[in-house]
């Protein structure tokens, strides 16, 4: 049995469809997957991508019975089984910190979202694991503006959930570059206002190293101007979560990829700070 830490990241490594563990360095505990994406797409191509054989769609049909059979299983494995000594869990990081839908592709994909996460948290709360635990959406927040997936973030909401919305570039051709994303800044930024409104909501940055260059004056000056105008919008962000790569991309750019310095990441942090905005960095 393979020791599951903060690198190991095999979302089947339980062998179960929907449901995988991750021990998070940023949340430092253990982290339960929610895997909609069962699929490997995803409307995006972060280059950054860990997720194998990634291919461009959505999230496909989901089983629900089997959503909740697993879930519920694995939720009595952690709490009264022996799932930590079996993956040789770090004494320190034995505590269920958060549920996360997240995966192997845009969850918020998926038809019948707001289904999902309604049953997500029902057999969670169930469980006894919320409300101690967070309940958390990561999304790259480009499926926002449809009244489905906005169903899904109240459900959420009802939940005391949190939205992590991805934003890793505020020029247009950053975004093209590391997200393959036809989606604009503008349109990101009014999604990004709407989850607020609806939901805790949480920017998410991944900053890294391409072919040696840092990360360029532009894109720096760029994204900190996007944060100044989203203060002034009154807009109800709640923190920013910087962080790097710590493991191989899978896709065709991962040679040229390496992670940024925990100094850069922590100067861009305390310029962000100057803002008002609560930062958090992993690296």
């Amino acid at each position: 049995m393979s020791k599951l830490t903060t690198t190991n990241h095999c979302s089947d490594i339980v062998g179960l469809k929907y449901v995988y563990p991750v021990i998070s360095r940023r949340m430092g505990g253990l982290s339960i997957g929610i895997n909609f994406n069962t699929n490997n797409a995803c409307n995006w191509r972060c280059i950054y991508c860990q997720v194998p054989d990634l291919k461009i769609g959505a999230a496909p049909e989901m089983d629900f019975q089997l959503l909740e059979d697993e879930l519920r299983f694995f939720l009595d494995d952690v709490l009264n089984g022996d799932f930590y000594e079996r993956f040789q869990v770090d004494e320190d990081k034995r505590v269920i910190k958060d549920v996360a839908i997240a995966g192997n592709g845009e969850p918020t994909s998926l038809k019948e979202f707001a289904r999902a996460v309604e049953l997500i948290g029902k057999i969670v709360t169930e469980a006894g694991v919320f409300p101690r635990s967070n309940y958390v959406l990561i999304t790259n927040g480009s499926l926002v503006h449809q009244s489905r997936v906005q169903a899904g973030l109240k459900i959420l909401n009802s939940y005391d959930g949190e939205v992590w919305f991805k934003l890793d570039s505020a020029t247009e051709e950053g975004r093209a570059f590391i997200n393959n994303s036809g989606q604009g800044c503008k349109a990101s930024l009014e999604n990004l206002m709407i989850s607020a409104r609806l939901c805790t909501t949480k920017l998410q940055t991944c900053l890294f190293d391409y072919d040696k260059q840092g990360l360029s004056d532009k894109e720096r000056l760029a994204y900190l101007n996007l944060l100044r105008s989203i203060k002034k919008s009154g807009c109800n962000l709640q923190q920013v979560m910087l962080y790097t790569i710590a493991r191989p991309s899978q896709q065709p750019e991962a040679p040229r990829l390496t992670p940024l310095s925990a100094e850069t990441l922590k100067a861009i942090a305390d310029e962000i700070r100057l803002l008002g905005y609560e930062v958090t960095v992993s690296v």
